[in-house]
């Protein structure tokens, strides 16, 4: 109990610290570090707190949390990098916040499964499973949530790719260039194809060609039809009419977005069936077997 109380004071004397560091009152920040935020070449978060701070905490554990959650994640068959999953899904956290926040839940979930399992005192065998276990389900939970998420945003581009692609058909047939085509369609459109397309612009205009940034998109979506397109967009300089081609492209789409929606409505329609044979299987089950155990009473009792 005394080691207990301990550990529980060290480790409410860091939370404190912590929190402190925060306060304006208790920790003044300098004034190179209060307009550093407004500078267009630095970072914001550069510069912030001291040494004992949230962001110096946070530096010392996004290392370690890193290979800690990469390896986790290799042994449960995750073989997509989390990088490329996070910028597939366009989300603000980068890897190093992400594996930071995921080790932190999983070792808060660990830390009150340690002291319910104090307090209840359960066999060994089921407080080993409850303190291991807990941490490990929420680290699964975190990484689903993530795989969950690209590929719903894969499924969108997919179902949005036939009219994006007939819709770039159209612009480049009425005499829109390549770069004038893309642009029309980021700015109006709000799909998910729409969002992808303002990030190929941001990189053209750093420099990229277009054909290298539409690449650079198909490679990070990660979707055939995408990968089929972009190779017909990227003959722009070379192909003479190329409208034409994005028209097949764009009707080769739809045709396997309807063949998958087919295969999903005939599955759909066998599943159905479940239910059905089970309903009328148990009870067909029940009228044969009672006569068959009635007939092996009669056989042995005579």
């Amino acid at each position: 109990m005394s080691r207990l109380v301990v550990i529980s004071g060290l480790v409410l004397w860091v939370g404190l610290v912590l929190v402190m560091a925060e306060l304006r009152w208790f920790s003044r920040r300098p004034l190179s570090d209060r307009l550093r935020q407004y500078s267009p070449n630095v970072s914001s978060r550069h510069g912030r707190g001291g040494l004992l701070s949230v962001e110096s905490f946070r530096d010392v554990v996004a290392p370690l949390s890193q290979s800690i959650g990469a390896s986790l994640a290799r042994t449960f068959g995750v073989s997509e990098e989390l990088s490329v999953r996070l910028r597939r899904i366009h989300s603000p956290l980068d890897v190093a916040s992400f594996r930071t926040r995921q080790v932190g839940v999983c070792l808060a979930i660990g830390g009150l499964c340690a002291l319910f399992a104090v307090a209840i005192q359960p066999p060994l065998v089921l407080s080993l499973l409850l303190i291991v276990g807990a941490p490990i389900f929420a680290f699964l939970v975190q990484e689903q949530q993530v795989a969950s998420a690209s590929e719903k945003r894969q499924r969108r581009l997919f179902l949005e790719l036939p009219v994006i692609a007939e819709q770039l058909g159209m612009l480049l047939s009425a005499g829109y260039s390549l770069g004038s085509a893309l642009q029309r369609i980021a700015t109006r459109g709000d799909g998910v194809v729409a969002e992808d397309l303002r990030l190929v612009i941001s990189r053209v205009r750093q420099g990229l060609s277009e054909a290298q940034a539409l690449g650079e998109w198909a490679e990070l979506a990660d979707v055939d039809a995408l990968d089929r397109l972009t190779s017909i967009l990227a003959l722009n300089r070379s192909a003479v009419d190329l409208g034409r081609l994005i028209h097949d492209e764009a009707h080769a789409i739809r045709r396997e977005v309807h063949r998958e929606l087919l295969a999903t409505i005939e599955r759909r329609g066998q599943q159905v069936w479940i239910p059905v044979t089970v309903a009328t299987l148990v009870p067909g089950v029940l009228f044969l077997a009672v006569p068959f155990v009635e007939a092996l009473r009669l056989f042995t009792d005579a």
